[in-house]
């Protein structure tokens, strides 16, 4: 009785994570980074980021905003993605998908180191394709944007990943990409 109490305690602690990903990182960084997802915690937009990593929508998707000591932003598949006709830095974090955005699904989670989050505009509501790995927690993202899941391995090839200029973070040069991005269970 014990044990099951403590087993329930301990899965209701913090986000239930049953799918991932596994994201291939060339440039600067180099390796891969696993990604579990919180199906429970935001369900609506882990099955959309399964639907494009499925449709091989994030392959070869570059980092377009990076900043030091915050984080790390890419996922643009409209503008973002390397080989395309559409493909531009200057453009790479102004698109998405061909699907819908997204209605918010806000939680408790905190934005810690390794945390991932969906990108946005001023609208709650328009998270589309991008996402973003923290670096170091910001506790002022706490309730404003979508927790999606969590870095459990390749932290140290998230931190390598180039890092852009400005306030903006808008990497210059040759971005690293996501060369492949592949969904596991």
């Amino acid at each position: 009785m014990l044990k099951s109490l403590a087993l329930i305690a301990a899965l209701a602690a913090g986000p239930a994570f049953a799918t991932g990903l596994d994201i291939e990182i060339a440039g600067e960084a180099n390796g891969t980074i696993h990604i579990d997802l919180a199906d429970d915690v935001a369900p609506n937009h882990v099955a959309h980021i399964v639907k494009l990593a499925n449709e091989g929508a994030y392959d070869n998707v570059v980092f377009h905003r990076v900043i030091d000591g915050f984080m790390a932003q890419t996922g643009d598949v409209e503008f973002g993605k390397q080989g395309v006709d559409a493909f531009s830095m200057q453009a790479a974090g102004r698109g998405g998908s061909q699907y819908d955005d997204l209605a918010a699904e806000f939680s408790e989670e905190s934005f810690e180191s390794g945390v991932v989050g969906m990108a946005r505009s001023q609208s709650p509501d328009s998270a589309n394709s991008q996402f973003f790995i923290m670096f170091a927690p910001a506790p002022h993202l706490n309730g404003q944007y979508t927790v999606v899941g969590k870095v459990t391995s390749g932290m140290d090839v998230v931190f390598n990943i180039k890092r852009g200029t400005g306030p903006n973070g808008a990497v210059i040069g040759a971005p690293d990409v996501m060369t492949k991005v592949t969904v596991t269970e």
